[in-house]
């Protein structure tokens, strides 16, 4: 009984002496944060608001068609109907020979054109003199005939070729070439214009009317082309050029407009306005702009009716909230 009191008390003192199991850490942990608009408030005194230049509009109601943004390329337009646009995956220089060798077909068509109306009108004045025969006279005709006919279609080949290249980039009318998924051809509204930009341009877009052109499409891809002739008096583009175009879609999208003007954007890309919540004090609103057009922007999401934006001094406001004078 003695021995048995002993081991008893010897195994209580071993397991006393084991150190306790350790448990093992998370593979992750979340801690909550305040939220980032709790965070960006600014009060402002009236002195500084005037001196900023601080003005406010209130969100509203608006509805307009939607835009997709496609990439497109500055291509020169044919001379005439049934030509094929020259874009800068053409060979200029297969194409300057093919223009040059057209240039002289024209010019040999022209002088046998012009041989073969001389041969007519000597053998229409023997026959009126009594010294020539009716059948000369008719084979001068058909010479003729077929002089023409020749010289019409060596002018038809050359106009199909295009302006010289020389004078490709200073066409008035240019042709933008937009590549679709051809799924998405029926969201497309072919009878609006696009907006036509050039990548990182900050001035208006230019509007481009669609036009018919000859079949294009890229079957590996599964594109189809759509072409919009764009104004280039100024010769603002160049051939090979590439374009941001904004495509009008059939479906109407719904939301609240701000003016452009309200918008700041980050170095990360994101869109912002800040907003008047109640006298002197403004709040930084994260946004997302659904698109931008004629100095508004409809937004997917971020605000509310009615919600008082600033537009006059949006970015002194960004400015000031990061530390950057005014």
């Amino acid at each position: 009984m003695r021995h048995c009191s002993f081991l008893l008390a010897f195994l209580l003192l071993i397991g006393c002496l084991r150190e306790p199991p350790k448990h093992a850490a998370p593979p992750a942990a979340a801690e909550p944060i305040a939220h980032e608009a709790e965070l960006l408030r600014l009060t402002l005194t009236p002195q500084a608001q005037q001196r900023l230049g601080v003005a406010t509009v209130p969100a509203i109601d608006g509805s307009a068609h939607a835009m997709r943004q496609a990439a497109g390329e500055i291509v020169v337009p044919p001379t005439r109907a049934g030509g094929v646009p020259t874009g800068s995956l053409a060979n200029l220089q297969q194409l300057g020979a093919q223009q040059v060798a057209a240039e002289g077909e024209v010019a040999r068509a022209a002088a046998q054109a012009r041989l073969a109306r001389i041969a007519l009108e000597r053998a229409d004045s023997l026959v009126r003199e009594g010294a020539g025969s009716l059948r000369a006279r008719d084979e001068a005709t058909a010479a003729l005939a077929t002089a023409d006919a020749a010289l019409a279609a060596a002018r038809r080949q050359r106009h199909l070729l295009g302006p010289p290249i020389a004078a490709m980039n200073s066409q008035p009318l240019m042709w933008v070439r937009v590549s679709v998924l051809g799924s998405d051809l029926d969201a497309i509204r072919h009878d609006e214009p696009a907006m036509v930009q050039a990548l990182g341009a900050h001035g208006s877009p230019r509007a481009a009317q669609p036009v018919q052109a000859p079949p294009s499409a890229d079957v590996s891809a599964g594109t189809v082309d759509l072409f919009y002739a764009l104004s280039n008096e100024d010769e603002a583009f160049r051939v090979g050029q590439r374009v941001a175009v904004d495509l009008p879609l059939a479906a109407q999208s719904t939301g609240l407009l701000v003016p452009s003007t309200a918008i700041v954007r980050d170095i990360y890309g994101g869109e912002w306005v800040y907003e008047n919540t109640r006298p002197n004090t403004y709040v930084r609103r994260r946004i997302e702009v659904a698109f931008e057009r004629d100095g508004r922007a409809l937004l997917a999401r971020g605000l509310h009716f009615g919600a008082e934006i600033v537009t006059a001094g949006a970015a002194e406001l960004f400015g000031i909230e990061f530390g950057t004078a005014y």
